[in-house]
């Protein structure tokens, strides 16, 4: 059934230009997106998987905006989506450049999400870009960027993220923690900028909180994306006693983190943010079997025959796993907040999108209006040999073909990882 739909959407795409013009409709307004990530350097596969991501997810969009999903209430026109890379190089300063050169090639909405300081950089730009030039505003859609400050302290009107951040995510951490009795001994290792600091705070914050009787036996930053051999800090962390790690690490300093425990047999658990994303399965392998946690949105062994449909046609076509699928949920959210705000200008589909609720294929998400952070479920999940490896038969989904795949230990709830927010909001005065 569902591939009937999806061919008689594909169907539609080929026929709307032909019925458009025989009707005098306007043609469909594109709605351009400036993706400004790690393109080059160290991050550039995590930067590349993300703007596939984003690809795909428009492709879809777009097609169900063409047999009539996604219409503004304004016309019969549907909106339509096409993203653009912009290389920062998981670069702070370089993120300006681009989001500079963006804005003169007219772009009004950014996508970002690799690098908190980055997303920090351009939430404080994008803020005083708009004071000062109203008549081109730009809206900042988050999709990754995790540093709590960005819906805290240095909240922004124009801002939205569609990811937990990093305390959500540890207070769901934690909570795990408090039924793995056996844990008696955490070293806490992260990139040295907000993002990893911050995963070190919370951490500390939280474990005296819900499991003061684990002690914390080392605590430590290391350069981002700069080591190339993690072998000195595997080391330091078999010498400190530890029994379990607790890592914000992404991209190939995740990687290779988790190559060099394997290749040293440290026997510790591993509880991370990013075990599923590109190349860390693969760098992990049977070593992590039941020792390697994650916290995410969505994984593939999560029941959805409507998500398994789309993430077995993005892997047959990219040759790599599905992972964010808060993209969709993004542009999801995005199709609709343009569709009421029946207007493209950035306030007003702020406007729109604040305190939205939405629903998704894994239950309803809201973007809180007090600061701009999406609440959702979450899932924890072990690494565990697939159902077809022998194992337990709810996994029927590998990770990157390795025979490896993650199983649900809960699911938790948004009311949970909710956090208060420090967010002091100031809305513009729309004309």
């Amino acid at each position: 059934m569902i591939q009937k739909v999806i061919l008689l959407a594909r169907l539609a795409v080929f026929m709307l230009p032909a019925l458009a013009v025989a009707a005098g409709q306007p043609a469909a307004e594109t709605i351009r997106l400036a993706f400004i990530d790690p393109l080059s350097g160290p991050f550039a596969n995590a930067g590349e998987s993300s703007l596939r991501h984003f690809r795909t997810a428009i492709e879809a969009i777009n097609d169900l905006g063409a047999s009539g999903v996604h219409k503004s209430q304004a016309g019969p026109a549907a909106y339509r989506f096409a993203v653009t890379g912009f290389d920062n190089k998981a670069s702070a300063q370089d993120s300006l450049t681009q989001l500079r050169l963006a804005i003169d090639q007219g772009y009004r909405i950014i996508i970002q999400g690799q690098s908190s300081a980055a997303a920090l950089a351009l939430s404080d730009a994008i803020s005083k870009h708009n004071a000062r030039e109203p008549s081109r505003q730009v809206l900042f859609l988050n999709y990754a960027a995790l540093d709590p400050d960005l819906t805290n302290n240095q909240c922004s009107f124009w801002h939205f993220r569609f990811d937990a951040n990093s305390d959500m995510r540890v207070e769901v951490m934690a909570k795990v923690l408090e039924q793995a009795q056996a844990v008696k001994a955490v070293y806490v290792i992260g990139q040295n900028y907000s993002f990893g600091q911050q995963v070190s705070r919370a951490v500390r914050e939280v474990l005296a909180r819900r499991r003061p009787d684990i002690r914390i036996v080392g605590d430590e930053l290391h350069p981002l994306g700069q080591v190339k051999d993690f072998a000195p800090y595997v080391a330091k962390i078999r010498a400190s006693g530890a029994d379990t790690v607790i890592t914000g690490n992404w991209g190939n300093d995740l990687s290779l983190l988790v190559k060099a425990a394997r290749e040293s047999a440290l026997d510790v658990d591993f509880y991370t943010f990013y075990a599923g994303s590109l190349g860390a399965v693969s760098a992990i392998g049977d070593a992590g079997v039941g020792r390697v946690k994650q916290v995410t949105e969505w994984h593939s062994n999560v029941p959805s025959r409507e998500i398994d449909d789309y993430a077995r046609r993005y892997k047959a076509r990219w040759g790599e796993d599905l992972f964010f699928f808060r993209v969709q949920t993004l542009l999801g959210m995005l199709s609709e907040a343009l569709a009421k705000a029946r207007s493209t200008e950035p306030a007003r589909i702020a406007l729109v999108l604040e305190g939205m609720r939405y629903r998704t294929a894994l239950g309803e998400v809201e973007m809180r209006a007090a600061d701009h952070q999406l609440l959702q479920p979450l899932f924890v999940s072990t690494l565990v040999r697939s159902a077809a490896r022998g194992g337990d038969k709810a996994v029927r989904y590998d990770v990157e073909n390795t025979g490896l795949g993650f199983r649900t230990d809960a699911r938790v709830e948004s009311f949970v990882s909710a956090q208060p927010t420090s967010c002091q909001m100031r809305r513009p005065a729309l004309q």
